[in-house]
Formats: structure tokens, C-alpha cells, sequence
């Protein structure tokens, strides 16, 4: 009996420690939160804290951004700062200071490009898979959690520490830019545990992650709701951080600094109501409210406790200075701070915010002494200095000196970390050198013209002053160099310790870790590294006498003069004017080339204003300049209709000149025709008079009275010039025309409607029809004026080839005297398309039988009922 009772004992001993998992409605809730949190739940809040102390750490602001996220990661849930919630009461201390977040919308993410280096220590003590990350094990940690722990009773979440399970969850894969799971995850909260008192942070993390996938319609009824609905302030915090940066993200700026502003108020900690000024800040200068976003700045200032975030807000307190303020005040303010204690650290950036204050205040001249300080103060912020190289060249592209500008934006350059600015000012600086070449080989081809219609005298007087001009600055610098001869002796400066050649064992080249034998410059990488070395102890030496106790350097001037074909080098007979005189070219031939390289070069210079920079009044001005030197026919028809195209919108009266000119001297060119009629892109729908219109001229048409009907569509073009029917009726204008006036006319008419209209079936059509009318076309030499020119007896007829000055269809003056024949068997055929009126009314056509082929040379008549 008591071996049958030992039996099942031990039998239920076995029963009773058997591993069979039971399912969530089977558990029971007794200790499942004790167990769930410290087995657990512990471990994934613990790996993601390790996290946010990763990133919080590797943070790095960039204030060139076009804003400052407000966090210090992508997406951080409820901190110490912003207060928390049950599920991070523990560990506080660890979590990640409230801070500015990377400003790329990927730069927080693990794993993406310039994200954090995230933390693959296991939390939990154990060896975690290879290659996985916090975020990783943070989800993974959280997942068993809910598998192992959950308690559901009739579709009601018994344990309130899945909740937390489930926001860790949604967290980790926000932040690993999963925010479909996430949301996944969040769902199973608003089912099964709608009556939490923590769902609007469920709530916050949903609008979130629909922000990540860009539904901002959805995030912005998410986060709006919340606010409706009342949370409380722990909850508020976040929600109004979050929102205003989704608000930013969908574009919305205005709501943004609204929502921004309450988010200033309703969070207490420093740091992060400096971060939220400074955001505000940098969206009302951007929506042009320069006075608002300085007083943002300043409270950035005032509520700071970082270093670089002071220097940063008074920079941007300098760049928003309006002009009309106590600039002196102002400025004496930036110069005292600059010379005190750690700020003295910071006096190029100091120097290039008092450099901004000074541009505001017009005082160019000022601003552009504290950028060249700025120069002479050791690096800071490497963007810093590229801004102020940017400053300075700047100034000198609005002086039309390009080779100054193109210097200083390479110097920015090289020197900028923001990739963005990089980018803009690298197309600038491209453009600029494309637009130097054109501005130096004019000015230099100018100044050769001007010389060679000089008279002998003329040229002895003007080199005469050069001459003169020359000695006295050849006689200035061999006063220096006599002076720096006498003071050598009392220089104590060790040059051979700053020299790449210093060597104080021997008299041999410094080794640059190349072992070389034999000669020194058959070495290419050490002449590499000696030459790096050179610039960086002496800098851009230039190449004269006496270079090492010399401060010349390659200056700008030399830049121009290698431009402008002038050499440095030094002539025995520089002092001689006959020297200059003969090198003046006579031959006629030169001289005519030199010319069309000058008028070419203007004209491309005119083009670029316009194309790079925008800069109608410049460009105009340029082209204009050309049209009165009188170039050759190409290039003056080319010029009239850049400034005629570039102005006769917005400034008609800049365009009427070029317009007479073109009418004037060019009247049978597509030029000419375009500026008639130049293209109208904004056409509204046909009207009933229209139609009419276009229904009288057809029948004129037909009738072969091809004037009247020339009239009747040159009336209601004029009286409707936008009507959707113009192009139709500038294309039965060219049938009347040649039929009345020939082919070489009806061609140039074509032209034009290929030109103004060539998306239009109308414009397709003329295309057509000009491959075929040219195909069999003969040559006949005119002038400009329109007028037959007879040709030499035997000399050859040059074949109809395109002309390249006019503009994409347009072809050149091509007269015969042919006139178009269309037969009226054809005419009979043509079939009109419907008009604009019937279609947008979709009123039934009736049916009429078509011929089986169809002439397209002819116009649509009106439509027969």
C-alpha cells in the first residue's frame, strides 16, 4: 500500500512540473505582472535605453539643415524630460537627455547612412545572435514578453504590463523604420485593452508612425483628435513636439510655429524649450516673419545650457537682424562676448555673424572687413568658414568680377560639411567659370579692337602711360624687396623649423616615409606629398625672386591678367612702346575674327545671365550692348529674340525695342513672326462667336476668296487672342496664304504655328506639312528686306537647308515663286474635326460618310450638321 501511494506521488510530482504551454485564456493573472516585468519585459526596456544613450551620445546638431529636429533621436518616447509612464518609471537616468534629433528623416535610424552606432551588447547577459542589434533584442525581448505572459479574458488584455510589451514593441520597429508592423502592434492595444488609461500614448506612437509613411492627413487627424479629446500634460508634452513636427514635414509651416509655440509652453525643462525656440525660430524666418523668429532666437539664447547652441543662437540672432534696429549696439555686444573666456574659441563665428549684421545694415563695405577676419581666425565650424569664403565671393560677382567670385567659391568648397550647400554653390561655381571665359576673352578681344583702329600716335600715347604707370610699381616692389633685404638681418624666426626641407641631422629632403634612391624629383608620390607639405608652411607662393622672406603671393589680379592673355614674366623691352605697337594684329582677316568671337561670346554671356542667374535686367542690357556693335545677321537675329522671349511678358516695354528692329529689318523671318505673335500657353475654352468666326472664314476659304477670309481671321484673333481656337485659325491663315501669296510665305507661316503651338494637333500638322512642301523647293536669294536677288550666271543653287537661326522649327528666308496647289477634289474630301463647343457639351455628331483617304494638308472646315 505505501509503495502504490510513493507511486503517485512521484506520478504527480512529474504531472505538475510538465512544460506545456498554456494559451492565453487559459493563464492565470496571478503574478503574471511581477513575472512579466522582471523575467522580461526588464531586459527589452533595459536594451532600449542602451539605445537611446548610443545615440544620444553620438548626436551632433546641424544647424544648416533647414531645421533643427527637437529630439535628440528620430522618433524618442516619453523621457525623464517629458515625464513618464508606468513602463519607464524604472532606469530613468538612463534615458537620453531631451535633445535635438539628426535632420535627415533616416539619420536617426539604425543601420541607414550617418544613423547612430547602436549598442550589440546583450542586456540580458547572455550571447546574443551575430549581428544583432539593440533594437533587435529590444523587440525580440518584448515579443516573448507578450507570448509568454499575456492574459486574455473574452477578448479583454488581463496583464497591464503587456501594455508596456506592446509600446516597447512599437517603439523598436519605428525606429528600425518598420512603421507598418508598428502599427500592427499598436492595433492589438486599441482591441484588447481599449480601456487603459495609457492609450493616448498608444495614440501618439500610431500618429507617429503614420507620419513615417507620410500619411500626414492620417497623423494630423490622429494627433488633432488627442487634442480634442483632452490628455493629460505628461501626455501633451510629446503630443505637441511630435505634431508640430509632422506639421513641418507635410509643409504646413504656419500651423507648425502654432503648434510650436504651445509645445514652448507647455514644456519646463531648459534644453529642450531652448531646441523648441530655436525650431520656431528657423520656420518663421522662413516664412519671411524675420522680426517673430529673432525674439525666437533670443529666448534659444536665454534658455540654452550647451556651449554650442549659445554660439549657434547668436548667429542666427545676427542673421535676422532687420537693418532698422541699434545695429552699433549690436554689434559692440557680438565684439565684447567674442574676447570673453571660451568665446574667444568661437571669434570666426562671431566675426561672420557681426559680417551678416553689417549686410543688413547696409554697410557692405564693414561686413566685408569682419568676413575677411573671419579668414584670419583659427576654425571653429569648417561651415563657418565656407560661409564667409561665400560672403566674400559674393561681393565680388556683384561687381562682375567672376574670377574673384569663382576663387572664393572654390575656397568654399573645399571647406563646407553641409552636402546640400556643396551642392547649390558647386552648380554656381560651374556656372560662374562659364560665364568668366565669355566676360575675360570679350573684355580682352575689346580692348585688341580698340587698340587696332587706333592711329600710331594714338597707340605711342596710350602705351606711353602704361609704360609710366608700370615703373612706378615695378619701382615700389624693388623698394620692398631692398627693405625685407636690410631687416633679414634682424629676423631671429627659425624658417628652417616651418620648412618641409628642415632636417637637423642632415641636408637631405624631409622623408615622407617613401623610400627612394637615386634623385629626389623622379619620385612622383614624394613630390606629391612635398608639394601638400609647401602649401601648407608657405601657402600659394608666387613663382619670383626672393620667395621665402617675400609675402607675394598668387593674387586674384594675376588670375585676371593669365585671363585677359597678359604675362608676368618680365620683358627686357617692356618699357619700349614700339614693343606693344607690334604685336597689334593688322591683317583684316584676324581682325574679323577676333570680332565674331567677341559678338558670339556676348551673346552666350547674355543667354547665361538669363539661364543661371535669372538676371533679366543684366542680360537684357548685355544683349542690347551687342545688337549696337552691328554683329553678323546670325547672331543679331539670335539676340533680338533672347531679350523679345525674356521680356515681352513681364516687361514689354524692355522687348518693343527689339521687337521694331526685328519687324523692321527682319520682317520675313520666324523671328519676325514670332514677335508678331508671340505663343500663348494660357488658352481658355472656344466660344460660340469664335466658331462662327472660323466657320465664315472656312467658307471664304472654300469660295477661294482667300483675302476676305485672311481678314475675318486676323479680326477675331485680335478681338479673341486666348480663345482655343487660335491655333486652328492661324493654320487656316497659312492655306490662305498660299494660296494668295505662294509657298515660300505659307512656309514661313507653318513655321511660326510649329514654333508657338507644337504640342497642338495644329502644331503637329504644320510639322508635317513642312516636310512636305520643302521637298521639292527651290532657291531664290533675297536680302534682308524680302526682295529677289539675281544670281550669277553658273553659279550653283545651294540646296534648302535648314537655317540654324531660327529657333527650333523655323527655318531660314526661302522664296520661290510657286504657288501651293490643292486640288478641289481634295477639298471636297476634308472632313472637319468637331469643334471645342460640341465637345465639351459631348452633344452627338451625325454621321457622315468619309471618303477612305484624306488630305491632312487642309484645315478643318466647320463642322456640317
Amino acid at each position: 500500500m505505501k509503495k502504490n501511494i510513493l507511486f503517485l506521488l512521484v506520478i504527480c510530482l512529474i504531472a505538475s512540473c510538465a512544460t506545456k504551454t498554456k494559451k492565453p485564456e487559459q493563464r492565470s493573472k496571478l503574478l503574471k505582472g511581477f513575472s512579466t516585468y522582471y523575467n522580461t519585459l526588464f531586459n527589452a526596456k533595459d536594451a532600449l535605453n542602451s539605445e537611446f544613450t548610443a545615440r544620444d551620445k553620438g548626436h551632433k546638431d546641424n544647424f544648416y539643415a533647414p531645421y533643427i529636429p527637437i529630439l535628440t533621436f528620430e522618433e524618442q518616447p516619453l523621457g525623464s524630460d517629458l515625464g513618464q509612464s508606468t513602463a519607464f518609471a524604472e532606469n530613468s537616468m538612463k534615458m537620453a537627455e531631451v535633445a535635438n534629433r539628426p535632420s535627415g528623416r533616416n539619420s536617426g535610424i539604425p543601420n541607414m547612412p550617418g544613423g547612430p552606432v547602436n549598442d550589440s551588447s546583450n542586456p540580458d547577459g547572455g550571447a546574443p545572435a551575430k549581428g544583432a542589434t539593440t533594437l533587435e533584442i529590444a523587440e525580440a525581448k518584448a515579443l516573448k514578453a507578450i507570448n509568454k505572459y499575456s492574459v486574455t479574458r473574452n477578448g479583454e488584455e488581463k496583464n497591464k504590463q503587456i501594455f508596456d510589451a506592446y509600446i516597447i514593441l512599437a517603439q523598436s520597429r519605428i525606429y528600425r523604420n518598420k512603421p507598418l508592423e508598428a502599427l500592427d502592434a499598436l492595433n492589438y492595444v486599441f482591441a484588447h485593452m481599449k480601456d487603459d488609461k495609457r492609450v493616448p500614448l498608444a495614440r501618439i506612437y500610431q500618429g507617429v508612425a503614420y507620419d513615417k509613411i507620410k500619411d500626414y492627413h492620417r497623423a494630423h487627424e490622429t494627433f488633432a483628435k488627442l487634442k480634442s479629446d483632452g490628455i493629460n500634460k505628461t501626455y501633451s508634452k510629446l503630443l505637441s513636439i511630435y505634431y508640430a513636427e509632422s506639421l513641418l514635414d507635410a509643409g504646413k509651416k504656419e500651423d507648425a510655429a502654432k503648434e510650436l509655440d504651445l509645445a514652448f509652453e507647455l514644456n519646463s525643462n531648459r534644453k529642450l524649450k531652448s531646441r523648441i525656440a530655436y525650431l520656431r525660430g528657423q520656420v518663421l524666418e522662413n516664412l519671411g516673419q524675420n522680426d517673430k523668429a529673432r525674439e525666437s532666437y533670443t529666448s534659444a539664447y536665454k534658455y540654452s545650457n550647451d556651449f554650442e547652441f549659445e554660439v549657434k543662437s547668436q548667429i542666427a540672432i545676427a542673421k535676422t537682424f532687420n537693418g532698422k534696429g541699434d545695429y552699433n549696439g549690436a554689434k559692440n555686444y557680438l565684439e565684447g562676448i567674442s574676447k570673453k573666456g571660451t568665446y574667444g574659441s568661437r571669434k570666426n563665428e562671431f566675426y561672420y555673424a557681426l559680417g551678416l549684421m553689417a549686410n543688413k545694415a547696409g554697410k557692405q563695405d564693414e561686413a566685408q572687413q569682419f568676413f575677411r577676419k573671419s579668414l584670419f581666425e583659427k576654425v571653429s565650424d569648417p561651415q563657418i568658414r565656407g560661409l564667409a569664403y561665400y560672403e566674400i565671393g559674393k561681393s565680388y560677382l556683384e561687381k562682375n568680377d567672376y574670377i574673384g567670385a569663382g576663387t572664393y567659391y572654390d575656397s568654399a568648397l573645399a571647406v563646407m560639411t553641409y552636402e546640400p550647400s556643396k551642392i547649390l554653390l558647386k552648380d554656381q561655381s560651374a556656372y560662374i567659370k562659364k560665364i568668366s571665359k565669355n566676360y575675360y576673352l570679350i573684355k580682352k578681344n575689346d580692348s585688341i579692337l580698340s587698340l587696332a583702329k587706333m592711329d600710331n600716335a594714338q597707340r605711342t600715347d596710350f602705351f606711353s602711360k602704361h609704360i609710366a604707370k608700370l615703373k612706378i610699381k615695378e619701382e615700389k616692389e624693388e623698394q620692398e624687396r631692398k627693405r625685407a633685404e636690410r631687416n633679414k638681418g634682424f629676423d631671429t624666426g627659425d624658417y628652417n623649423s616651418n620648412s618641409i626641407f628642415a632636417n637637423n641631422n642632415s641636408s637631405s629632403f624631409e622623408d615622407f616615409g617613401v623610400t627612394t634612391k637615386g634623385f629626389y624629383f623622379n619620385n612622383t608620390g614624394t613630390i606629391s606629398k612635398g608639394t601638400s607639405s609647401f602649401k601648407q608652411v608657405w601657402g600659394e607662393r608666387a613663382l619670383s625672386d626672393n620667395w621665402r622672406f617675400s609675402k607675394k603671393m598668387a593674387s586674384i589680379e594675376d588670375m585676371k591678367s593669365e585671363a585677359l592673355g597678359v604675362t608676368n614674366a618680365p620683358n627686357p623691352r617692356r618699357f619700349e612702346p614700339a614693343y606693344y605697337i607690334e604685336q597689334i594684329p593688322t591683317n583684316q582677316e584676324k581682325l574679323s575674327q577676333l570680332k565674331k568671337d567677341r559678338d558670339t561670346s556676348s551673346l552666350g554671356l547674355g543667354i547665361m545671365y538669363q539661364n543661371y542667374f535669372t538676371n533679366t535686367p543684366l542680360a537684357t542690357k548685355t544683349l542690347y550692348d551687342l545688337v549696337d556693335v552691328k554683329p553678323e545677321e546670325k547672331v543679331m537675329l539670335q539676340a533680338l529674340y533672347e531679350i523679345f522671349a525674356m521680356n515681352y511678358e513681364r516687361t514689354p516695354q524692355a522687348a518693343e525695342r527689339a521687337k521694331q528692329i526685328l519687324l523692321a529689318d527682319y520682317p520675313y523671318t520666324s523671328y519676325a513672326e514670332f514677335a508678331r505673335n508671340p505663343k500663348n500657353n494660357s488658352f481658355v475654352k472656344s466660344t460660340a462667336d469664335v466658331e462662327n468666326e472660323y466657320k465664315k472664314a472656312y467658307a471664304l476659304y472654300e469660295s477661294e476668296k482667300f483675302v476676305e477670309s485672311k481678314e475675318v481671321i486676323d479680326q477675331t484673333i485680335q478681338k479673341y487672342p486666348k480663345d482655343a481656337l487660335v491655333p486652328k485659325l492661324y493654320l487656316l491663315n497659312a492655306f490662305n496664304t498660299g494660296k494668295a501669296s505662294g509657298k515660300e510665305v505659307m512656309i514661313l507661316q507653318l513655321e511660326q504655328i510649329a514654333l508657338n503651338y507644337s504640342k497642338t494637333p495644329e502644331g503637329i500638322r504644320a510639322k508635317e506639312m513642312l516636310n512636305y512642301l520643302k521637298s521639292d523647293l527651290s532657291f531664290q536669294a533675297t536680302d534682308n528686306k524680302g526682295n529677289s536677288v539675281a544670281q550669277q550666271p553658273g553659279s550653283p543653287t545651294p540646296p534648302a537647308t535648314k537655317n540654324k537661326n531660327i529657333p527650333d522649327m523655323a527655318n531660314g528666308q526661302l522664296n520661290s515663286q510657286g504657288n501651293l496647289k490643292v486640288n478641289e477634289s481634295d477639298l471636297k474630301q476634308v472632313q472637319p474635326a468637331p469643334t471645342a463647343t460640341n465637345m465639351m457639351n459631348n452633344t452627338p455628331q451625325q454621321k457622315v460618310d468619309k471618303p477612305k483617304f484624306r488630305n491632312k494638308n487642309v484645315p478643318d472646315g466647320p463642322q456640317k450638321q
